[in-house]
């Protein structure tokens, strides 16, 4: 059984022949209790202070489990981040890659478009020059040939050329005249 304060202090001793002086026991008694209340009132103070101390202890115990799983939960979503950054760039990649092969496509039927389209300019230049040679072989058989000195004393010489100038510049023309002439 605890001892407190009250016991002590309600304590009773016998008196015997030549025993204690009761005044001294008294007075040590009430010092002992004084002594003894301080020292109940620290250990409460002790004991409320082991209970503050765990109370914080359970607290940061808390607090480091929390923490423990917000890292966890951190480095999850920083994983699931990183594989959807990857799944994006991976999507990122392929769409570009279709992009780049769709222009390639377009590239090279353009290119197809370009390369018809030069031969048909050329088959034009060739067909121009063909046509200039027939004007200007015309022309040179016109100048070359006999019929100068005739046609000095028949129409005048106007008329002559503008009949001529009208021939070089009619495709249909010149081609009849070479057939005519041949």
């Amino acid at each position: 059984m605890a001892l407190t304060p009250i016991d002590i202090h309600n304590k009773e001793f016998s008196s015997r022949f030549r025993g204690y002086d009761i005044d001294e026991v008294n007075e040590f008694l009430d010092q002992i209790i004084k002594e003894f209340e301080l020292l109940i009132r620290e250990n409460r103070r002790y004991e409320e202070l082991v209970n503050d101390m765990q109370a914080r202890i359970d607290y940061f115990s808390s607090m480091e489990d929390t923490l423990n799983k917000s890292i966890i939960v951190a480095q999850e979503a920083a994983e699931e981040v990183k594989n959807n950054a990857q799944k994006e760039a991976s999507l990122i990649l392929k769409q570009a890659e279709r992009e780049a092969f769709a222009r390639e496509e377009e590239a090279a039927r353009k290119e197809q478009l370009a390369e018809r389209e030069v031969v048909q300019m050329l088959k034009k230049v060739e067909l121009y020059r063909t046509r200039f040679r027939v004007l200007v072989d015309a022309q040179m058989e016109l100048l070359n040939s006999t019929e100068w000195e005739t046609i000095v004393g028949e129409p005048p010489v106007q008329t002559v050329l503008d009949d001529r100038t009208e021939l070089a510049y009619n495709d249909d023309e010149v081609t009849r005249n070479e057939e005519q002439h041949g």
